[in-house]
C-alpha cells in the first residue's frame, strides 16, 4: 500500500486563499476590542505546514471605536504572541489549603517528614491514606508549606486531583507556569510539564514537590505519574488503598484517628478559642462518641460554638436516633471544609459501588452499618442471609422490582470482594486474617450510612443482619472467641434498631445472645441480659406473648446458675400458671417450665421433691414431644440424677446407664447433653462404691469435653473437678487437692467467685487438704468457705450443711475449733 505524500503546488496555479466577505461593523466600547474581516494568523497549507494560505478579506464594514481605550480593526488583524517567560524559582502552582484551626503536629506528620528527608536517597513518593475526615489533606498541606518556607524546594504543585481532568488541568498550569507550554492543549501542556521534572544532564537542578491531593481513583493518573528524580518528590493523598497507590516506589502512610489526648486538647482549645470551656471528662466523652474523628470533632467544635449548646445537650443529640448528622452540622463549615459530616463519605460510597462486584458495596455496607463497629465476622458477613440481602438488593439491579424473575445469586466470594471495594475506599478495614474480627468499621460511617435509609428499609436491614447474625451461630459453641464477637455484634444492633428486633416478634438472635452468655461461664451477664430482654418483650409485646414469657423462663434459669438457687425455683412458681393459662398445659414451653422448676428445686436442696416432680413430667413429654425428643431425654437424665442425689445412687447409674445409648444414637458423640450423661454416669457409679472406675471414666471423657468444648466451657472444668474429687475418694488425696487447686482460679476467672460450682471447688479443695495431712490448712480453709455457702446458698441447703459438718471433723482432727 502507498504511502500518501505531500500534495505539490501546481505550478502556474492560483495559491489557495480563505475568502472573507462582508462581514459588517466593528463597534469597540471603552476598553473592548472589536475586529471585522479576519483576526489571524492564517491556517496553514494542507500541503505545506511551513506556508500559510493567502487570506483575502473584501467588504468589511468600518471600524468604530466610540470610547477611550477601546480599539476596532477592520480588515484583517494577526496577533503574534511572544512567549511567556517561565516563573522565576521558588514558584508555586496551585492554592494550597490553609491551615486548620488548632491544627495539631501529630504522629503522621513526624512520619512523612521522616520518610521525604534525603531526597534521593528516601522513597520518592508518599502516600497518605486514610478514611475521608481524618486529616490527610490537612497534614499535606502543612508538610508543602513547610517545604516552601524552609526553602527545601525550589517548585511547589498543588494539585487537586479528584478526577483526571483536575489532574490534567492541574499540571497543565504548571506547564504554562513553568516550561512556556501552550494553554490550548491541556494535556500537552501537562505532559510537557511532566518532561521538564525528568532530570537532565548540565542542567540546573530543581528542587521540586508535586502534591496529588484526594485522588479518588488511581486510573486518573495514568501516564501522569510524576517521574523519579533525585531532586523531585511526589506526594499523594487518598482514599484508597488499591495495589496500584502501594507499589514498588511508593511509600503508604496510613492516616488514622486522633489519639485519645490529641482528641481531647483539640477539643478543649477550639472551644477556648471561642471563649468556651468544659470540663475534661465531658469533652473525653465527646471525643469517644465521635470516634476521634478530626473532622469529627472540628465540626462539633464549631456547632458548640455556634449553638451555645452544652457538651452533654450535644451529646444527648448525638445519642438521639431521631437526630441525624445533617441536624448537627454547623451553620458555617470550619476551615474552608468543603462538606459537612453526613456527606463527608457519600463519593466514596458512590465509587465503591462501581468496583466489582457491581452494586454489592452499597448493601454490604447496610449490613456492616448495623454492627459492631469494632469487629465483625467473616461468617455474618457471608452467611446465607447475608448473601440474600446483597442478591436483593444489589444497586442498579437488572431484574425489574415488579416482576417474579429471581435476582441473580451472589456467592461467598462476591460478599467478600465487595468488602474489599469498601476496603479499597477507606469505608472498612478488611483483614481476612483475623475472621472474628475481619471487618471494623467507624462508628460516625456507620450512622452516616444509617441516617440514609428509610424507616422501612432500616427495619429491612436491621432484620438481614440479625438473621445473618443467627445463622452464624452454632448449636454447640466450640469457638468461644467467634461467639464473644457475635454477642458484640447483637449487643450493637440491639441498640441501635431494638424496635425493628420486636417486628413482629422478638427474634432468636436476642435469646440466643443470652444463652450464649450463660454456656461461656458467665451466668450473671446471661441472668442481666434476660432481665432486660424480659423487660423489652413485655414493653413491645406485652405481658402474655409467648416470647414475653419465654423470656421469664430464661431470666429464672439464669438467675439460678447465678447463684439464686431459691430465687429461680420462686420465678419459675410464678411463671408455670401464666404458661399454663397462655399456651396451655401440653405446649413444650409449659413443659420446659416444669422441668426447669423442678431442677431447681432439686438444687436448691429438695432433690427428692424434684425427682418426683421429674417422674411425673416424664410419661407428659414422652405424650407430647415422643420418646427419642430431645427434652424428654434430658427429663429422663434429671430425674435419675436427683435420684442419685437423694440417696439412690446405684439406681441412678443404671438409669444414666441406660440412658447413655438412646442420647448417643440421637444427639451423636460429640453433643454436649452426651458428655453430660457420660459425666453423671462416670460420678454416680463413684458415689456407688466404685471411685476408681469414676475416675477412670471421667479421665476418659475430660480430653473429649476439651476438645468439643473448649478449656474454660463450664462441662470442661465441672468434668476436672470430678476427675480431682475421684482420684482423691481412690487414694491420692494430695494429687486431688493440687489438681483443685489448679482448678480453683479458672473457676472463679469464668464463673465468679459466687458460683455455687466455685464454691464446691473450695469445699473439695479443703477436704482433700485435710485427707492428704493437713488437717488445720482443711479446717481454716473451710472456716473461710462456710459463710460464703450460707449466703449465697442458705443455712439450710445440704451443701451448707456438708461444708458445716466437714468443718468439724477438720477441727476435731487438728484441735483447734
Amino acid at each position: 500500500m502507498r504511502k500518501p505524500g505531500k500534495r505539490r503546488a501546481v505550478p502556474g496555479a492560483d495559491p489557495p486563499r480563505v475568502a472573507v466577505n462582508h462581514t459588517g461593523d466593528a463597534v469597540a466600547t471603552a476598553g473592548a476590542t472589536a475586529v471585522t474581516g479576519h483576526r489571524g494568523p492564517a491556517p496553514p497549507r494542507a500541503d505545506d505546514d511551513t506556508r500559510h494560505i493567502a487570506v483575502r478579506v473584501s467588504g468589511s464594514g468600518p471600524a468604530i471605536a466610540t470610547a477611550p481605550g477601546a480599539f476596532a480593526v477592520s480588515g484583517q488583524m494577526t496577533i503574534v504572541r511572544a512567549p511567556r517567560e517561565p516563573a522565576p524559582w521558588p514558584h508555586q502552582v496551585g492554592v494550597v489549603p490553609g491551615r486548620a484551626h488548632c491544627f495539631r503536629d501529630r504522629a503522621e506528620a513526624r512520619r512523612l517528614r521522616a520518610a521525604m528527608e534525603g531526597g534521593g536517597t528516601a522513597v520518592l513518593s508518599q502516600v497518605l491514606a486514610g478514611m475521608g475526615g481524618v486529616g490527610k489533606t490537612q497534614l499535606a498541606a502543612e508538610h508543602a508549606r513547610t517545604a516552601l518556607q524552609d526553602s527545601e524546594v525550589d517548585v511547589l504543585v498543588w494539585v487537586t486531583a479528584r478526577d483526571r481532568i483536575s489532574v490534567v488541568a492541574g499540571l497543565a498550569q504548571a506547564g504554562r507556569e513553568l516550561c512556556r507550554a501552550e494553554q490550548e492543549d491541556p494535556l500537552h501542556a501537562a505532559l510537557a510539564f511532566l518532561a521538564w521534572l525528568a532530570p537532565k544532564a548540565n542542567a540546573l537542578p530543581c528542587r521540586w514537590l508535586v502534591v496529588l491531593d484526594d485522588v479518588a481513583d488511581p486510573d486518573d493518573l495514568h501516564g501522569l505519574w510524576p517521574p523519579t528524580s533525585p531532586h523531585g518528590q511526589t506526594l499523594i493523598t487518598t482514599r484508597r488503598r488499591d495495589a496500584a497507590l502501594t507499589g514498588h516506589g511508593l511509600h503508604l502512610i496510613d492516616v488514622g484517628l486522633f489519639s485519645a489526648t490529641e482528641a481531647q486538647d483539640y477539643l478543649a482549645d477550639s472551644l477556648t478559642a471561642h471563649g468556651r470551656t468544659s470540663p475534661a471528662d465531658q469533652l473525653t466523652a465527646l471525643a469517644g462518641d465521635l470516634g476521634r474523628l478530626p473532622l469529627a470533632l472540628a465540626q462539633a467544635a464549631a456547632y458548640l460554638a455556634d449553638s451555645g449548646a452544652t457538651v452533654p445537650a450535644y451529646r444527648a443529640l448525638l445519642a438521639d436516633r431521631a437526630t441525624t448528622l445533617a441536624d448537627l452540622a454547623p451553620d458555617r463549615l470550619p476551615d474552608d471544609q468543603d462538606l459537612a459530616l453526613a456527606a463527608a463519605w457519600s463519593l466514596s460510597i458512590d465509587r465503591a459501588d462501581t468496583l466489582r462486584p457491581a452494586g454489592l458495596a452499597r448493601p454490604m455496607l447496610h449490613l456492616a452499618a448495623m454492627l459492631d463497629p469494632n469487629g465483625i465476622p467473616h461468617t455474618v458477613l457471608t452467611s446465607r442471609p447475608a448473601l440474600a440481602h446483597l442478591a436483593a438488593h444489589r444497586t442498579n439491579a437488572q431484574t425489574p422490582a415488579d416482576t417474579a424473575e429471581e435476582p441473580a445469586p451472589v456467592l461467598p466470594g462476591d460478599a467478600v470482594r465487595a468488602l474489599r471495594a469498601l476496603h479499597r475506599l477507606s469505608l472498612v478495614d478488611h483483614d481476612p486474617d483475623h475472621s472474628h474480627q475481619a471487618v471494623r468499621i467507624h462508628q460516625l460511617i456507620q450512622r452516616a450510612t444509617r441516617d440514609t435509609l428509610s424507616p422501612a428499609g432500616y427495619g429491612r436491614i436491621a432484620l438481614a443482619a440479625a438473621d445473618a447474625l443467627a445463622a452464624a451461630w452454632s448449636d454447640i459453641e466450640r469457638d468461644t472467641a467467634l461467639a464473644q464477637a457475635l454477642r458484640a455484634n447483637t449487643a450493637a444492633l440491639t441498640a441501635c434498631a431494638e424496635d425493628a428486633l420486636f417486628e413482629p416478634d422478638a427474634h432468636a438472635v436476642l435469646y440466643r445472645a443470652g444463652r450464649s452468655l450463660g454456656e461461656a461461664g458467665q451466668a450473671a451477664g446471661a441472668r442481666d441480659h434476660f432481665e432486660r430482654l424480659a423487660a423489652a418483650t413485655r414493653h413491645h409485646l406485652g405481658g402474655d406473648h409467648h416470647h414475653t414469657l419465654a423470656a421469664r423462663h430464661e431470666l429464672a434459669r439464669w438467675r439460678g446458675d447465678a447463684g439464686d438457687l431459691a430465687g429461680a425455683a420462686a420465678a419459675l412458681a410464678e411463671l408455670l400458671p401464666d404458661r399454663q393459662r397462655v399456651l396451655g398445659d401440653d405446649h413444650h414451653g409449659t413443659l420446659a417450665t416444669r422441668h426447669e422448676l423442678a431442677y431447681w428445686r432439686g438444687v436448691a436442696g429438695d432433690p427428692a421433691g424434684a425427682a418426683a416432680a421429674l417422674a411425673e413430667l416424664l410419661p407428659d413429654r414422652q405424650r407430647v414431644l415422643g420418646n427419642d425428643h430431645h427434652d424428654t431425654l434430658a427429663t429422663r437424665h434429671n430425674l435419675a440424677s436427683f435420684r442419685g442425689v437423694a440417696g439412690d445412687p446405684a439406681g441412678a447409674a443404671a438409669a444414666l446407664a441406660e440412658l447413655l445409648p438412646d442420647v448417643r444414637r440421637i444427639l451423636g458423640d460429640d453433643h454436649p447433653d452426651t458428655l453430660a450423661t457420660r459425666h453423671y454416669l462416670a460420678s454416680f457409679r463413684g458415689v456407688a462404691g466404685d471411685p476408681a472406675g469414676a475416675a477412670a471414666a471421667l479421665a476418659e471423657l475430660l480430653p473429649d469435653v476439651r476438645h468439643i468444648l473448649g478449656d474454660d466451657h463450664p462441662s470442661t472444668l465441672a468434668a476436672r473437678h470430678e476427675l480431682a474429687r475421684w482420684q482423691g475418694e481412690a487414694g491420692d488425696p494430695a494429687g486431688a487437692a493440687a489438681a483443685l487447686a489448679e482448678l480453683l482460679p479458672d473457676r472463679q476467672r469464668v464463673l465468679g467467685n459466687d458460683h455455687h460450682h466455685t464454691l464446691a471447688t473450695r469445699h473439695e479443695l479443703a477436704r482433700c487438704q485435710g485427707e492428704a495431712g493437713d488437717p488445720a490448712g482443711a479446717a481454716a480453709a473451710l472456716a473461710e468457705l462456710l459463710p460464703d455457702r450460707q449466703r449465697v446458698l442458705g443455712n439450710d441447703h445440704h451443701h451448707t450443711l456438708a461444708t458445716r459438718h466437714e468443718l468439724a471433723r477438720w477441727q476435731g482432727e487438728s484441735g483447734v475449733w
